[in-house]
């Protein structure tokens, strides 16, 4: 194939190629040295590039409109309110007894199973009875040998007293016998004392529970030398079982009304149910109720102690336990509640993004108020029935046109 060919067959293929001087001279020398078949290649390629950057020159592409955000949005609801407020509780027995000889001896029994429930009355350790017995004996000998001395004065009595009518005596002698006899009286009775005594100590070898509740484990072994300063165990009456909770002195102003109210009842009544969350974060089956204040503000801490009550049926609750107590202290009417996620906080600020009719954003400053649930209670700054954005805050901005996506509840359910 000649050189003329070969130029042909370019223009074939390029259209118009053949405009262009073709002539192999205006070639670098690099090029020159191609083989002919590779040349009409390079040749086209280099006009399709050519062709490609004056059609974009020539042209300018406009940029795509930017779409309106697509946020989710729930409504401003206006509803009645329970606040609810939690608190840390510690559990302790309704009642706590210390167990303590009465009597010193050695114990010589113990007669309950520690960590068991007693009755009252139950006997928990057993001390030596030996040496009251006796002292139980000796009291009643000596009592008896009053109650002789008694006897004899009597018989003076009755004997002198007509004697010293017929001044066959001499009255004062009758008169030693009245007060002898008055004396042997006296003897009998501190005798008797001494008996009463003497059994009460007896009896105080039994070491009994003197409540219903559960037995602790014991503090003293068999063959421990007891006295009544030593204590032997403790039983604790856990059904119903106290909760002790403080609450601020601010707090305590706000509710004073109310708690005074319940001061003088035996059973306070009309307070809020409580809830107790337990230590693995399930909730106790029985509800609690408000039983008593304490008397006085802890000056240490600006808190005044509050105590409720809890059935405990199945001793399930033990003294010493924690929780957190639950209960709502008061109602909100006609509250403005909003979801949590809609509110946003910028350095101490609160605010909302409020959708109007016309789709667009405008970002308002607010006040809030107290959570109730997955809701923020909202004091001021939007109306009831607005839409908040609760998703896409961050694809938004004052002004700025927006598509509704879907509506959520104002509680996030």
């Amino acid at each position: 194939m000649n050189r003329k060919s070969q130029t042909q067959q370019m223009t074939l293929q390029g259209g118009r190629v053949a405009e262009m001087d073709l002539r192999l001279d205006r070639f670098p020398a690099n090029m020159r040295s191609l083989p002919l078949t590779v040349a009409p290649r390079f040749i086209l390629a280099l006009f399709l590039a050519t062709v490609s950057s004056t059609v974009g020159c020539g042209k300018t592409n406009a940029a795509p409109a930017v779409p309106s955000p697509q946020v989710e949005v729930a409504k401003v609801v206006q509803e009645d309110v329970p606040i609810v407020s939690e608190w840390v509780a510690t559990l302790d027995g309704y009642v706590n007894a210390q167990i303590q000889a009465q009597v010193a001896g050695y114990v010589v029994a113990q007669k309950y199973k520690e960590g068991s429930l007693v009755r009252k009355g139950q006997i928990l350790f057993q001390i030596d009875p030996r040496p009251f017995q006796a002292l139980l004996d000796q009291a009643n000998a000596e009592l008896a040998q009053a109650q002789a001395q008694l006897g004899k004065t009597e018989m003076d009595v009755a004997r002198d007293t007509p004697l010293a009518r017929e001044r066959a005596i001499a009255q004062s002698q009758l008169d030693n016998d009245i007060q002898a006899n008055r004396a042997a009286k006296a003897a009998v009775k501190a005798a008797e004392a001494q008996v009463e005594q003497a059994r009460l100590n007896l009896d105080f070898t039994a070491v009994k529970s003197l409540v219903d509740g559960i037995a602790g484990i014991a503090q003293v072994q068999i063959g421990n030398l007891v006295n009544p300063t030593t204590v032997l165990t403790s039983v604790s009456q856990i059904n119903p079982i106290r909760a002790y909770f403080s609450i601020s002195e601010q707090q305590y102003l706000h509710f004073a009304e109310r708690i005074n109210a319940q001061t003088q009842k035996q059973i306070p009544s009309g307070g809020p149910p409580f809830d107790l969350i337990l230590a693995d974060g399930s909730t106790y089956p029985h509800q609690g109720t408000g039983l008593l204040t304490n008397r006085q503000v802890d000056t240490t801490t600006g808190s005044i102690q509050l105590v409720c009550s809890f059935p405990n049926p199945h001793n399930i609750l033990r003294p010493g336990e924690f929780g957190r107590l639950r209960a709502a202290a008061e109602v909100r009417r006609g509250a403005l509640l909003v979801p949590q996620k809609a509110v946003s906080e910028l350095q101490g600020a609160y605010q909302l993004a409020v959708v109007g009719s016309d789709s667009k954003v405008s970002i308002r400053p607010v006040s809030v108020g107290e959570r109730a649930g997955e809701a923020w209670i909202i004091e001021s700054g939007v109306k009831p029935g607005e839409l908040v954005i609760v998703e896409g805050l961050q694809k938004v901005q004052g002004g700025s046109t927006v598509k509704i996506r879907r509506t959520e509840s104002a509680k996030g359910e």
